[in-house]
């Protein structure tokens, strides 16, 4: 099979990059058509700069990075600098990029390749709020029938909320976004909390990344180091969850993922639960499924993975 053709939506964050990294290092399973980044973790300019600086770290300078969306859709932007730092990328010192910021829009590429692609041909990676994935709908409806799939990371069932009490980061700073993607009648597929909070980096699995003897591994294993601090404090875990890369995983090794196709609605009005992603994982509400909504993960799978294919870069 040839590789499959991605668009990753991202606001790097050390999770989406290493996220990127493991798609950079999988082209037998990967193309990256580009990265779009968004506004989320923190501002747009240190996303995009981001994205570039992570593809620099795997020796990719030639992926494109385009720069989308700065603010929600309807809302003032909501950030995470408590999580990832100032930067979004806090831990060792990065260098800026010396690769260049595409001059396109991120919204217009994401339209232009779906038009220029056969249909059912690109899958859409948003790891990030979903601005940049709305706006492209609501601009342009004709795209929507074109995706292969949407693989994303958000919501949380199980797992309630971790930026409150009823809603996942993701979806709670653009609600008005996912709720445009989650009914537009793309295959989706969900990675929520309940999965992500499964895939814990603990100290024999941050070892793995040191022991690589490689830049990559050695940045991988610090920046793991530093925002795992945060989560262990806040759940008690052994460890912090890398959220973003299992879809990238389950793009590679779907079989590491487990979960039931059912029916996920968005809150958009109340003031108490606004961006909960109602997933009907009992089936009790009668409405049609609209999302693979994961629910269990291999986690010593995932981490082999993700070793065995970082080690490569």
């Amino acid at each position: 099979m040839s590789p499959r053709k991605i668009i990753i939506d991202t606001d790097p964050g050390q999770d989406d990059a290493v996220a990127i990294l493991l798609a950079l290092a999988s082209p037998e399973d990967i193309e990256v058509l580009g990265i779009t980044a968004v506004a989320g973790n923190v501002p747009l300019p240190l996303t995009e700069k981001n994205a570039r600086i992570v593809c620099e770290l795997a020796g990719k300078p030639e992926t494109r990075v385009f720069a989308g969306c700065d603010a929600p859709m309807q809302r003032k932007l909501v950030t995470a600098e408590h999580v990832h730092g100032k930067t979004g990328l806090d831990g060792p010192p990065m260098d800026d990029p010396t690769m260049p910021l595409q001059d396109q829009h991120a919204v217009d590429f994401i339209i232009e390749t779906l038009r220029r692609e056969p249909a059912g041909t690109v899958t859409l990676c948003p790891i990030g709020p979903l601005t940049n994935i709305a706006t492209a709908f609501a601009r342009a409806p004709d795209i929507i029938p074109r995706v292969q799939e949407i693989v994303l990371m958000g919501g949380a069932y199980f797992e309630v909320g971790n930026i409150t009490p009823a809603a996942e980061f993701n979806i709670y700073v653009d609600p008005e976004a996912a709720k445009i993607v989650f009914d537009a009648g793309v295959p989706l597929v969900v990675m929520p909390l309940d999965v992500t909070h499964k895939a814990l980096t603990t100290k024999p699995r941050i070892d793995a990344f040191r022991a690589m003897g490689t830049r990559v591994g050695d940045m991988v294993a610090a920046w793991t180091d530093f925002f795992e601090r945060f989560d262990m404090e806040k759940y008690g875990s052994e460890g912090a969850p890398l959220h973003d890369p299992c879809t990238i995983a389950y793009l590679i090794a779907p079989d590491l993922f487990t979960g039931r196709h059912i029916n996920v609605e968005i809150e958009t009005t109340s003031d108490l639960t606004l961006g909960m992603t109602v997933a009907d994982w009992w089936r009790v509400s009668g409405r049609a499924p609209n999302a693979l909504f994961m629910g269990d993960i291999d986690a010593e799978g995932f981490f082999a993975l993700l070793a065995e294919r970082l080690a490569r870069l």
